[in-house]
């Protein structure tokens, strides 16, 4: 798990709530809990005396994201990493709704990026979810802020890929976009290599795999996802998934169930800025539907990640699967 991050925290109910439980529930120190999470000991002492003036502490922890917040807790400790955030599980358990779900977690978790007040990098993937996200971030504007796309471009226009999201957050947050000049998938290795040359190509990516954060999501490899429906690859690279067992794809990179990364061509035919050329960057994977299941838990047996954001199902199925990388 990286080092080093420059968040700084929202000390709103959630927060409140959530140093709550970890001294109330979790047995934690009070230093114990300013190491933890960042913050001094005497911001974690008038949190405390907040939580019971609000009415979050009685005699036990009274809060709506009171259940979400043990199964981030549990996350954390399953998967080590640095955070995860849960939403609520929707009403009517689509993954539609769930994805939503998670795009505003990750809203508010870039906003709480936003307030450092001196440049940062963030790094964004494609997929729906970081829609979600684009969309529900309000009232932030920071000059400071560049984003840069991590992944090359779809074969056609939607408001999901990285090009789009990174126009859309710099427009709403006053900030500088850094688009990737190339397509998300080649032909073949060669024609990847040629490309990885050009120029911009090169200055972009390097800016990507210096950023500070990066955010992306998780795509499923099967029949009916939308990787395999979207006309990116060739019948031959489809064929590569398939025979290889290929579940997931986070970044242009094509992981087995065990997070191994696949030993096929099409790794090779991605000119994206890829997890393991990140050491530095704090990553933080979104996913959204118990669908995501077998991807995310594969994406996350890779140890890339730093935090995870995901709803109340996927949470749970996830904390039920077995944890196969030591």
């Amino acid at each position: 798990m990286k080092q080093g991050s420059i968040l700084v925290k929202n000390h709103g109910h959630d927060s409140i709530a959530q140093v709550a439980w970890l001294y109330h529930v979790g047995n934690l120190s009070q230093q114990e809990i300013s190491d933890k999470l960042g913050m001094s000991r005497f911001k974690i002492v008038r949190m405390l005396a907040e939580a019971k003036q609000l009415g979050v502490v009685r005699i036990a922890i009274e809060h709506n994201t009171t259940t979400t917040l043990d199964l981030a807790d549990r996350l954390v400790e399953k998967f080590e990493l640095k955070e995860a955030q849960v939403a609520p599980a929707p009403r009517n358990g689509s993954n539609a709704d769930a994805r939503r779900a998670v795009g505003i977690v990750a809203a508010a978790f870039l906003a709480r990026v936003a307030l450092a007040n001196q440049p940062i990098t963030v790094g964004l993937g494609w997929g729906r979810t970081l829609g979600h996200m684009a969309d529900n971030l309000v009232g932030v504007t920071s000059p400071d802020l560049t984003f840069v796309s991590l992944m090359g471009l779809l074969n056609r226009a939607d408001p999901t890929q990285p090009v789009d999201v990174c126009v859309r957050l710099a427009a709403l947050t006053s900030g500088k976009a850094n688009l990737l000049p190339a397509p998300f998938v080649v032909d073949d290795k060669a024609a990847c290599e040629i490309i990885l040359k050009q120029r911009l190509v090169k200055e972009t990516l390097e800016i990507a795999r210096g950023a500070d954060y990066a955010i992306t999501s998780v795509g499923e490899c099967r029949d009916g996802a939308v990787l395999f429906e979207s006309d990116l690859f060739t019948a031959e690279q489809i064929e590569q998934l398939r025979d290889n067992e290929v579940v997931a794809d986070c970044c242009g990179v094509f992981f087995t169930a065990d997070g191994g990364v696949a030993d096929i061509p099409l790794n090779g035919c991605t000119p994206c800025a890829k997890p393991n050329e990140m050491p530095h960057t704090d990553m933080t994977l979104l996913a959204g539907g118990v669908s995501k299941h077998v991807a995310t838990m594969a994406v996350l047996q890779a140890k890339f990640m730093d935090r995870l954001f995901v709803d109340e199902n996927l949470a749970r199925k996830l904390l039920e699967e077995d944890w196969g990388r030591s």
